[in-house]
């Protein structure tokens, strides 16, 4: 299950100190929502990294391992965390303002190290040893990049980071299989200007994981964060999980960007649906009434005047050499068990609501 929980402070620290003790509102729903979920492997968008993964370690303890609202705890004996992109300062002027600093000068988007992270908890053991970070992958190493031209300086384009937060390969055991647990989390296709920045950037964030899974004449020009080059071993199975931040139809993403997963040769969409997101759309109206995509696949609740409206931005994507048994977003309608934890502005949890899928990882038959 991948869940865009909005735990994200807009201090350093803050996180840290509102998981101390096991009675933070927004953090006792989030829990809640995942208990309701109870998934075998969980990345969580948006929660602010430290570098001792303290807080990741007290949302665990303090709150998942604890049955809120009469739920029952979930327990995740393997964690992964690691550093991101958000709020650390590159020492240039990325947005071209003439001045240096601030979150917009940062490698990714943050005003602090470690702003809007990434976690993944899991049930089944890590192996951590074998765990791949492209953090430091330079976006000009991709071959027919979208950088935007004369945007930026060329000292600055050959040194910019692709990603925005972190691009993780996690595998996991399952049994006496692994399963490449393929995590990000794109930065949106907006908050910048008619160079659209951010949308060629999110275009090819996404583009990093389709190449990775494709054959080894694709992969070949990646490299990790140690140095190893090349992406996933064919017939490898994987899952590639997140907020992509992009609908394939609505919203402002670069035209294709999450199709190149979603009509991969590799990848399975499961079109996982809610009973909510249709209602959501109906009833809100404004943009939602423009929209291309079902709203029964919408995964986040944003503004809807005067736009985006309700879009699908969260995925989880299995292989198709794994077979697929169920999947939904959890996204209650209004009457349904669970729906108060969801709501509308200003949310009791998040704007975005988790997706899961459940496989087989005997495979395909």
């Amino acid at each position: 299950m991948t869940y865009n929980a909005s735990l994200n402070r807009g201090t350093q620290g803050q996180l840290q100190v509102d998981l101390l003790t096991p009675g933070n509102a927004q953090a006792q729903a989030v829990a809640e929502v995942i208990q309701r979920n109870d998934p075998d492997v969980l990345l969580v968008n948006e929660f602010d990294h430290d570098d001792k993964g303290r807080s990741a370690q007290l949302f665990r303890d303090n709150y998942l391992a604890v049955g809120q609202n009469g739920q029952e705890p979930v327990d995740y004996p393997y964690v992964h965390v690691a550093p991101v992109n958000t709020g650390m300062p590159s020492g240039l002027d990325l947005n071209q303002d003439g001045a240096i600093g601030g979150g917009d000068d940062a490698w990714g988007f943050g005003d602090f190290p470690g702003q809007y992270g990434l976690v993944v908890y899991s049930k089944h053991p890590i192996d951590t040893a074998a765990v791949r970070t492209f953090q430091n992958f330079r976006w000009a190493d991709m071959p027919g990049n979208l950088l935007p031209t004369g945007f930026y300086p060329p000292e600055q384009a050959q040194v910019l980071r692709l990603s925005s937060k972190s691009h993780w390969d996690v595998p996991v055991r399952i049994g006496h299989q692994t399963v490449h647990v393929l995590t990000s989390h794109p930065t949106p296709p907006s908050f910048d200007g008619p160079e659209d920045r951010n949308g060629r950037r999110n275009h090819d964030e996404i583009r990093f994981w389709a190449d990775y899974v494709s054959t080894p004449a694709v992969s070949s020009y990646i490299y990790d964060d140690t140095g190893a080059r090349g992406g996933l071993k064919p017939g490898a199975r994987f899952v590639v999980m997140g907020d992509q931040n992009s609908d394939p139809h609505d919203g402002d993403s670069w035209p294709g960007a999450i199709q190149q997963l979603l009509e991969h040769p590799r990848v399975q969409d499961p079109l996982p649906a809610s009973a909510g997101g249709p209602e959501a759309a109906a009833r809100q109206g404004e943009a939602n009434l423009t929209h291309v995509s079902d709203p029964a696949y919408d995964t986040a609740d944003f503004s809807d005047h005067p736009a985006p409206g309700n879009l699908r931005v969260d995925y989880v994507l299995p292989s198709k050499n794994l077979r697929v048994v169920g999947a939904g977003v959890w996204w209650p309608a209004p009457g349904e068990p669970g729906a108060e934890l969801t709501g509308e502005y200003p949310f009791p949890a998040s704007d975005h609501r988790p997706v899961h899928v459940d496989i087989s990882v005997a495979g395909r038959r």
